[in-house]
Order: C-alpha cells, then structure tokens, then sequence
C-alpha cells in the first residue's frame, strides 16, 4: 500500500484540496451555529483562500515544469539570464497564489499595487495553463498520429522547448489586451425590452442596470464614482443594482461606496445580494449602509414602481436573495420567490431582480407570470478561456432572452470586474434598458 509521503507532489495537492474542500463543507453543516459571527466570516474566507491555492498547485507545478525545468539540461541553463527567468516565473507564480490572501489583508478605499499585480499575475496564470494544455494536447496528438514510437532527438527537443516558449508569448499577448480592455469605461448598452402588461402610462420607462462592480482588492473607489457620473448622464427613472456589489466588509470599504450617494433616480435605486456579498458575511451591515445612501435592497420583498403621470398605474418590482444564501446556511437569508413576490398578482407587470441566472430560472419554473427578470453573475465569461464554463454553467449567458410567450431575462456582463483586472472576450457594461407597454 502506497504512504502519503510516495505519492507525487500533484497527489499530495490534490489531497490537501480534498481535506480543506471537506472542512469547508464541516463548517458550514455542523460548525455554523457554534461560532461566533467574526471567527466564522474569518475561517470561510481563509478556506476559500487554502481550497484555491492548493488546487491551484498542482497547475503551478506544470508550469515550473514546463517553464523552467525543460530548459535546466540546455546550454544556457548556467547563465546569468536563465537564472533571472527562474526568479520572474516564480515571482509570477507567488503573486498568482497570494491573490486569494490579498481580499483578507488589504482592501481600501483605492487598490493597493500589489493587489493589482497578484491579481493580474492570476489572470496570466490562467490563461498560461490553458495554453500549456492546449499546446500539449496538440502535440500528443501530432505523436499519436506520426506514430509514437519515433525517437527523441533534436527535432523533437526543438518542439518541446517551442511549446513552453509560444505559451508564453501568447500569454503575454493576452494579457496586456485584457488589462488594456478593462481600463477602459464600461460601454453603454441600450435595450428596449416589450413588458407584457406594463401600463401605457409607463411606456419608454427608463431603467439603468448596474451588477458585479466588485468593489475590494481591484475595484475602488475611483471607479464606482466614474460609473455613477456614467448613470447619471443617463437619467434614467429607476437604478437597479443587481448583486455582487463588493467582496469587503461594509466598515472596511465604505469611504469607496459613498459616491452611490449621489445616485438620484426619481423612482428609486434599488438592490439585491450576490453570492459575494454572502462571502462577505456582513450583509446586515451592507444593507443599513445601502439604506443610508437611499439604495433600498430588496430582501425577499417588492415595491409598487408607480407612474409618474398617473397613480393609479403601477407595476411590480421585487427582488430575492442569492441562493448562495442557503448553500451557505446565512441565518434569515436564502432564496424565497413566495415572499418576495407577496402581492404581485398576473393582474400587473411583474419585474424581478435575482443576482444568478439559474435563479432565473428557478423563478419562472415556479411563476410563468413574471414578465421580466434581471440578472448578472456570469461576467460573460470575463476572460478566455473561463467565457466556456460560464456558457455551459448557466442556462442564460449574457444578454436578452425571451422565455415563453410574455417573458424576457436579461443578463448583464457586469459593470467592472471580479478581483482580475482584464476582460478577454467580453465587455463591461452599463444597461440602459427602455421598457415598452404593448
């Protein structure tokens, strides 16, 4: 039988991740009422910090390997230059693994440097892996297919020196074109969406669609103030905001959430909790703070949006939690479309806010009559290669879907970006979204 202390390095990660994966799940099942609030908040985030960096080892590893290690047999592997590349890929990697740490220790009113390049570090290191498999899988392919059986030799060194070598360059490529998309403002997209039942009265209502700003190690507040004066310029009736607003605690963070004070809709800014703001652990806090810049969140609840030209029209906006809430056990949190949707009969147009498109989902299975729901958490994908899972993981991507005969769903890309400062086949987005009565 084989000891823990034969099995490769990669084993030994996998391991490490299946241990903390499995403490992770004992807390949240058997732990969540016998610690205190803080320790709690302190011990999920430092698990998801350990679970990241152990799985991301094993990747790590690869890229030594494949980096550093192919070359240690070439003539150059005494000089001063190959030495100095050994330092740089692993700066890389230290920085691309204390990313996950950064949200722990230091989140301020604006971004620390460090943050930005450990996190742009995570972005590349990403994207590296992928090509490194990619780039291997083509090779093993082109051996299987000239036949494997051919000897090494010089040619056959040339190619495995080419894979390591074109990655990076690739990789490099890549990053510099996502760090240079992100920094630009979120483009201004404009859609009119037909609401089934919405009064004439209302027609050409103005709705503006913030989500997954992100404010913590990358996002600041120099960033939010530029996406307020962007809604602003628009002047639209309502603002709704549609979760993952932060990855901080409410007190650490707050003097960047203060230019959300000058958010001025006539009909009120709303909002809705994401998954992050559930890793936060401080949803309360959020909320009151929200509520003292006139932000209303929407806790399993709905309003009547009333027309400005006639009180007598009137539709129904309501809002639920992030279903991030019940895996994590978040006392008084969770999901729940029958309260949120109390008193929105099919009589009026119904709107409804849900941070995750399977939420989405869930909601129409349960009640066809909502006209249209709200919703963000995919980034589009962010970056390449990660635009692929976000695809296959929900069941709307991005952008306007119509479901049945009465309803559409509309998923925004987010308005900035999670933690990696760079945006590969996607666009950050602010929506302007024009409702139209039949």
């Amino acid at each position: 039988m084989i000891s823990f202390k034969q099995l490769p390095i990669e084993a030994k990660a996998a391991v490490a991740a299946g241990v903390v994966f499995f403490s992770m799940m004992l807390s949240r099942s058997y732990l969540a009422e016998k610690l205190d609030f803080r320790t709690r908040r302190w011990l999920l985030r430092l698990q998801m910090a350990l679970f990241a960096n152990t799985l991301m080892l094993m990747g790590s590893l690869h890229v030594w390997r494949s980096t550093v290690t192919t070359f240690t047999r070439s003539s150059a592997a005494s000089s001063f230059c190959f030495m100095l590349w050994k330092i740089a890929v692993f700066t890389f990697l230290a920085l691309a693994h204390s990313s996950f740490f950064t949200l722990l220790f230091l989140v301020a009113e604006e971004p620390y440097f460090f943050s930005l390049a450990a996190y742009t570090c995570l972005g590349a290191y990403i994207i590296l892996i992928f090509f490194l498999f990619t780039l291997g899988s083509v090779e093993q392919a082109y051996k299987f297919l000239t036949g494997r059986g051919a000897k090494a030799g010089t040619g056959n060194k040339n190619r495995t020196a080419l894979k390591p070598v074109l990655a990076v360059l690739l990789t490099v490529v890549l990053t510099v074109v996502g760090l240079l998309n992100a920094s630009q403002p979120p483009t201004v997209n404009s859609v009119e969406i037909a609401v089934h039942k919405l009064p004439s009265s209302m027609n050409n209502l103005k709705v503006v669609l913030l989500s997954d700003i992100h404010l913590g190690p990358t996002v600041g507040k120099t960033k939010l103030a530029m996406i307020v004066r962007m809604v602003k310029a628009l002047k639209p009736d309502i603002t709704v905001i549609v979760g993952d607003l932060t990855d901080a605690e409410a007190k650490i963070i707050r003097p960047a959430v203060e230019p959300l004070g000058e958010l001025d809709s006539p009909l009120g800014t709303y909002f809705v909790t994401g998954n992050h703001e559930y890793y936060t652990s401080d949803v309360s806090n959020w909320f009151e703070l929200l509520k003292s810049f006139n932000i209303q969140p929407l806790h399993n609840e709905n309003v009547k949006i009333v027309s400005p030209k006639s009180t007598s029209d009137w539709f129904c906006l309501a809002g639920v939690d992030d279903i991030e809430a019940d895996v994590l056990r978040y006392s008084g949190h969770g999901m729940d479309l029958k309260k949120a949707l109390r008193g929105c009969s099919s009589e009026h147009a119904i709107v409804l806010l849900a941070h995750q498109p399977i939420a989405a989902k869930w909601a129409l299975q349960e009640r066809p009559d909502i006209n249209l729901i709200l919703s963000g958490h995919t980034h589009g994908g962010q970056i390449f290669p990660l635009n692929a899972g976000a695809y296959l993981l929900n069941p709307f991507f991005v952008g306007l879907y119509k479901v049945g005969q009465n309803t559409f769903v509309y998923v925004s890309p987010g308005t900035m970006y999670y933690g990696i400062p760079m945006r590969l086949g996607s666009r950050a987005e602010i929506t302007e979204i024009i409702l139209r009565s039949p």
